[in-house]
């Protein structure tokens, strides 16, 4: 899977954690930052990684900062994105079951090493169920594309 990677200088060492993780599972991985520890700011690398699922370019992103939400509310303004911030594997598995996230959000302050292989093991492997779910997520769809605020 082709998977981008976004972090601020909180989640920096989280997201080459992951990085590692992923590339050893052979996924092909895309960084839109933070390249190097430096302080930076979560709404450019995190919006970038958001964008280049939403313009088909990578098919899912992880995205990390320390509290996952300033990530999680950043990348939810890119159309297209359902980005969910998880803390654990059920989360990360209903994300996916139930309301197709197409973005995780990490907290990479609150999370170790193992429970992050863990939750973004259990999100990439986790299907959408579509069925029940799929007006639900066609009513936030159909938002996005009459809402003013484009």
């Amino acid at each position: 899977m082709k998977v981008a990677l976004s972090s601020d200088h909180r989640g920096y060492a989280a997201k080459e954690h992951v990085r590692a993780h992923l590339e050893q599972a052979s996924h092909e991985v895309v960084d839109f930052g933070c390249g190097d520890g430096e302080s930076c700011d979560y709404p450019d690398t995190g919006i970038a990684g958001a964008a280049s699922v939403a313009n088909n370019e990578n098919e899912r992103a992880i995205l990390f900062c320390g509290t996952g939400i300033g990530m999680s509310i950043s990348a939810n303004k890119v159309v297209g994105i359902r980005a969910a911030l998880c803390h654990d594997e059920l989360t990360a598995e209903m994300s996916r079951r139930h309301n197709n996230a197409n973005v995780l959000c990490l907290p990479a302050d609150m999370l170790g090493e193992e429970l992050l292989r863990r939750v973004v093991d259990v999100w990439l492997g986790t299907e959408y169920e579509g069925g029940r779910h799929e007006r639900r997520l066609q009513k936030i769809a159909d938002y996005e594309s009459n809402s003013c605020c484009k």
